[in-house]
């Protein structure tokens, strides 16, 4: 039996119909259409312009209990939702805070922290990046040195921080920053890590962008010059960090494998295919382009019965979900390569047009080249695919 007939229900099915609507019709044109480009570098004011639609209906962070402000929703309702808004062209949701920190705070955060955090996640008006990497500290992110020296002064208790952080998506749009410092060297690498929250307003911070390939600008270093946080802004116990971080780091379950931005991503591509027929004059070549459209359709519909039952078969994701990112993005890249042998020189030509129409924009080939090069990434990021793979071999084959 298809795993997937759950969501096959008359109430979710008339659950689905009304996201679609809404998403067709709540959401704004331009922003659809830059999503629609494979954007990655969504401008803050789009993010939260779209976060407070959803907030308006009721659905943002739709993985919060009612208790915080969420809407409650299921798993099913939750998976259903954000199929359809992948589908739609609509934005992702702001990871970083509703994704990640929300959730931890409400599992770790005492009251007060619960009440100064969550609210401005909720109403989308505080913004979240995460200082988790560092230059020697990525995949192996328990060898991180960035220090947190406890200190006590008429002030109060503060930490003072210094050191640097890599790789920091979306720093520089963001207002505050979660993330794991060293304030202990005496044990194993994984104890003396301390999580804190700090305002990057903070006098001694500093962001600098780190240009992407294609020119895009997402992600940051962020460095820290006897910056002053507040004992208050730590969430746990100090040095007990690493857990909460294997925490926060669990949460990526739902959409590891990003199947319904994928899906999207092959939908585009077809319609450009059948629209352009770029392989109009070469028969052999256009066979051969249309059978690996096929396959990737089925390749992606296994991943999609993977995830649904690795997400719903009942307890928590454990090792297996590293298949889902392995799997995922390497799926995810191979459509964008296909896009670009489609587009051939005209990808390459092409500069982004932020005001261009859907027609211009697949004329010119010019959402095929940046996505291409951008995400090349995907395989990196969260635990790098070779990482991935060992966490297979030895929590899941037991080699």
């Amino acid at each position: 039996m298809d795993v997937r007939q759950r969501f096959e229900t008359a109430e979710l099915k008339a659950f689905r119909a009304e996201v679609r609507d809404f998403v067709r019709t709540a959401l704004p044109d331009d922003i659809r259409r830059k999503v629609a480009q494979e954007r990655m570098d969504l401008p803050r004011e789009d993010q939260q312009r779209w976060h407070k639609i959803l907030r308006t209906k009721g659905w943002a962070c739709p993985g919060w209990p009612r208790e915080h402000g969420g809407p409650g929703f299921g798993d099913d309702q939750r998976y259903v939702l954000e199929r359809e808004i992948a589908l739609g062209d609509a934005p992702r949701s702001m990871i970083y805070g509703e994704g990640m920190l929300g959730p931890t705070v409400m599992a770790y955060g005492t009251a007060d922290q619960k009440r100064q955090i969550l609210p401005g996640i909720l109403e989308g008006d505080v913004l979240w990046c995460q200082g988790f990497s560092e230059p020697n500290a990525g995949s192996d992110l328990a060898s991180l040195q960035c220090k947190a020296e406890r200190r006590s002064d008429a002030a109060g208790e503060h930490y003072i921080l210094n050191g640097t952080k890599m790789w920091t998506s979306e720093g520089h749009i963001a207002d505050w920053m979660f993330g794991l410092f060293r304030t202990d060297n005496s044990g194993r690498k994984q104890e003396g890590i301390t999580f804190l929250t700090l305002d990057l307003k903070s006098p001694g911070v500093t962001i600098r962008p780190i240009l992407l390939f294609e020119g895009t600008h997402e992600v940051n270093q962020v460095f820290f010059d006897n910056v002053r946080v507040p004992v208050a802004n730590r969430l746990g116990e100090e040095h007990k960090g690493w857990g909460i971080a294997k925490y926060l780091l669990s949460l990526e379950r739902f959409g590891t494998a990003e199947v319904s931005r994928s899906m999207a991503s092959l939908a585009r591509l077809k319609r450009f295919l059948r629209e352009r027929d770029p392989f109009r004059h070469a028969p052999a070549q256009k066979d051969a382009v249309w059978r690996r459209v096929a396959q990737l359709e089925i390749e992606l519909d296994a991943l999609e019965i993977t995830e649904v039952r690795f997400l719903f078969g009942g307890g928590e994701a454990g090792p297996e979900s590293s298949m889902l990112k392995v799997r995922g993005t390497e799926i995810q890249g191979d459509i964008f390569e296909l896009a670009m042998t489609c587009a051939g020189g005209h990808a390459l030509a092409a500069r982004r047009d932020e005001t261009a129409t859907d027609d211009q924009a697949a004329r010119t080939g010019q959402d095929t080249a940046y996505p291409y090069f951008n995400f090349r990434k995907t395989p990196i990021y969260a635990g790098s695919n070779e990482i991935q793979r060992n966490i297979v071999a030895k929590a899941v084959l037991g080699l």
